[in-house]
């Protein structure tokens, strides 16, 4: 087997698409209309892992995405602040 150039090794990676969260979530909601759980109340834990073990694919993936995005930091970066604060 050939070993790629650096340019094929190049083309092969991409950068993370800026603001993929927000093209990630194509129905705003669908995951609590699904689970029965109403809008601005939180998912329980113990729905969103059933959910995330769920026969429907959909739901599966909604829930799985749910979970990531539960588990990303909410805080602000080091370098955002303003000096002084």
């Amino acid at each position: 087997m050939a070993s790629l150039t650096i340019a094929d090794r190049a083309s092969r990676t991409k950068p993370m698409a800026k603001k993929w969260i927000a093209k990630a979530i194509k129905h705003p909601g669908a995951l609590h209309e699904t689970l029965g759980v109403p809008k601005g109340e939180k998912i329980p834990e113990e729905k969103l892992e059933k959910a995330a073990h769920s026969g429907n694919a959909t739901t599966r993936k909604r829930a799985n995405l749910a979970m990531t995005l539960k588990g990303m930091s909410h805080k602000r970066s080091l370098y955002d602040h303003k000096r002084g604060e």
